[in-house]
């Protein structure tokens, strides 16, 4: 093992505070109701929770339509539109709403915007639940921005009435770029009530930042559509790693990328076990790496409870009724 060998894991990494309830908001509903439980879209976006959860009884479908009349249905951790709640009552679901707080004031936020009249200008990418569950709060007063480039070609019907609201798993650094542009173009553009990227969010791309510029390699475990997993690829570019690559698990580190690598950064985004990330720490050692040093850049102890509607059964089913 070379002496100028180093593994430098970034901390804050891995699960949320969101991610983490919305697991065992599932786990839980497992428990106290039996399977099947049914979960419309991933409850997070990581592969491995999800086959771990379905080899437990969780049943994973894209539309409430696959879920048979009756059932329980959890929603995801990104959020829904108010059209879906809509159609669990007309269905007859008992729905157990795990979306993360976080996520659930963005569509606070949207709702009190559009009800005052003001056009919403939403950043964040199309496809994403999280944005087509914001967009479902206010559908005609929201446009999409996806990219600082974008702003160009933004129109807004009263540029004295138009507001910013954003995904809450994006990159700071660009969501700030595009908030200045937008703000160049609209000078009366108001402010969400807080930053609506989520500490979780921001944390981990600081952290990742602290350690990136001496790492000739970083790598961020996290899942193809889970986004605050990729953006910390870019922010580990931008921040001056030498390279960056995202993997599900260690099984797909490619072993050409350690040749001529002395320094290598890891971490994980935030619906990530720890379990995987410690399987590419094993990989590293395997390959003559040192044990990892942790690089604390801040603590978090944020928790949510779980669902209301979740604890009141818990209670009923651990008394007996």
């Amino acid at each position: 093992m070379s002496d100028s060998k180093r593994v430098l894991l970034a901390a804050p990494r891995g699960y949320c505070a969101g991610v983490d309830r919305a697991v065992v908001t599932v786990e839980r509903a497992l428990d106290t109701y039996g399977p099947p439980v049914y979960v419309r879209k991933q409850i997070v976006h990581n592969r491995h929770v999800v086959e771990d959860l379905e080899a437990r009884g969780a049943v994973f479908v894209e539309e409430l339509a696959e879920v048979p009349a009756g059932s329980t249905v959890v929603f995801s951790a990104h959020g829904v539109s108010p059209a879906v709640h809509a159609e669990a009552a007309e269905r007859g679901l008992k729905t157990i709403d795990a979306t993360c707080p976080l996520v659930t004031k963005v569509h606070k936020e949207a709702s009190r915007f559009a009800a005052d009249g003001v056009e919403i200008l939403l950043i964040g990418h199309a496809g994403h639940e999280e944005v087509e569950g914001t967009t479902g709060e206010a559908p005609d007063h929201i446009t999409l921005v996806q990219h600082p480039d974008d702003v160009d070609a933004v129109e807004v019907k009263d540029p004295t009435k138009v507001a910013w609201l954003s995904q809450t798993t994006l990159s700071v650094d660009e969501t700030y770029e595009t908030v200045t542009r937008l703000r160049e173009k609209f000078p009366l553009l108001l402010d969400p009530p807080s930053d609506d990227i989520c500490y979780a969010t921001q944390n981990r791309q600081s952290a990742v930042k602290q350690l990136a510029p001496g790492c000739d390699l970083v790598i961020v475990v996290g899942s193809s559509n889970s986004s605050n997993s990729v953006r910390l690829v870019e922010v580990a570019l931008e921040a001056g790693a030498k390279a960056s690559h995202r993997v599900d698990n260690a099984g797909e580190i490619d072993e050409s990328w350690l040749e001529g690598v002395d320094s290598v950064g890891v971490t994980s985004g935030a619906s990530v076990p720890d379990e995987l990330v410690q399987g590419v720490l094993d990989f590293l050692v395997s390959r003559g790496f040192p044990p990892a040093t942790e690089e604390r850049l801040t603590e978090e102890n944020l928790v949510f409870a779980l669902p209301p509607e979740l604890r009141k059964d818990i209670a009923a089913h651990a008394s007996g009724r």
